[in-house]
């Protein structure tokens, strides 16, 4: 994990530096504690599963959330043995498990095709995108697991920071979800090429967007760029209203799958 920052102005973000490696625990209190104010945060993960299309998250289990926050609870509330907020329990879990692709060839016979898509990764697809299903467990670029354990840390924010678009964020800080390609694109790079591993590739971005660049050289890992980057890209799209009013996000949406900030 990496996390970065930015102020106001043009002014290339920085890491924030813990002292040691990131731990989920660490995010979630930095977030509680040490966040400054009014601040746009990006969490790469889907805060959220495929609702829409079955009228459920898990048509069939008597105990399927009826939106976003309640499905938090539930992952938290089962997984409150798992140890550094993981959510092996869930996944576990005989009625859960009947909906993800899980390592080992383990499929649920709820689990169709590439996997349930919610309205936000349809539009992200549209948009020339590549994305995987947050009910996938499997493989490189699954972001399945880390939706999981986020939505045990934004459960444990509740009250503390608002999340996008659940909540009611006009003013302080506000989460929202990203999709770091996102960013990568709007900083010059192309579908295949989003992962940046040196100082010189993410300062050609980080100009491309119109922030001040790092003055990195050598190699730098894709998590720590993709953080950069993207902190840069918020503050330069933060203000657009139709971002924050995608025309494809209903009530409905809005209520229990959320939505990718920044696709329009």
């Amino acid at each position: 994990m990496a996390v970065a920052l930015c102020r106001s102005g043009d002014a290339a973000p920085e890491l924030v530096q813990p002292g040691h490696i990131w731990s989920r625990q660490d995010v979630l209190d930095w977030l509680a504690g040490d966040l400054p104010e009014d601040t746009l945060v990006g969490l790469d993960l889907g805060i959220s599963l495929p609702f829409v299309d079955e009228g459920a998250f898990f048509p069939g289990w008597s105990e399927s959330p009826r939106d976003a926050p309640a499905l938090w609870a539930l992952v938290d509330r089962l997984c409150a043995d798992d140890p550094y907020l993981a959510a092996s329990s869930f996944v576990d879990h005989v009625e859960a498990a009947r909906h993800f692709r899980r390592h080992g060839g383990r499929k649920g016979d709820l689990f169709t095709g590439r996997g349930r898509l919610r309205a936000t990764e349809h539009a992200q697809a549209r948009a020339g995108l590549r994305p995987y299903s947050n009910l996938n467990l499997v493989g490189a670029a699954q972001v399945g697991k880390s939706s999981l354990t986020g939505m045990r840390v934004l459960h444990r924010l509740a009250g503390r920071v608002p999340v996008w678009p659940f909540e009611e964020c006009e003013s302080g800080s506000v989460i929202v979800e990203i999709y770091t390609s996102l960013a990568a694109l709007a900083g010059g790079r192309s579908v295949g090429r989003t992962k940046m591993k040196t100082g010189t590739e993410l300062d050609a971005a980080l100009r491309h967007i119109g922030s001040v660049p790092t003055g990195l050289s050598g190699a730098i890992d894709d998590h720590k760029s993709d953080a950069i980057l993207t902190a840069a890209w918020l503050r330069s799209v933060a203000d657009r209203p139709e971002l924050w009013h995608p025309s494809g996000m209903t009530p409905e949406i809005a209520r229990t799958e959320g939505w990718t900030f920044g696709i329009a």
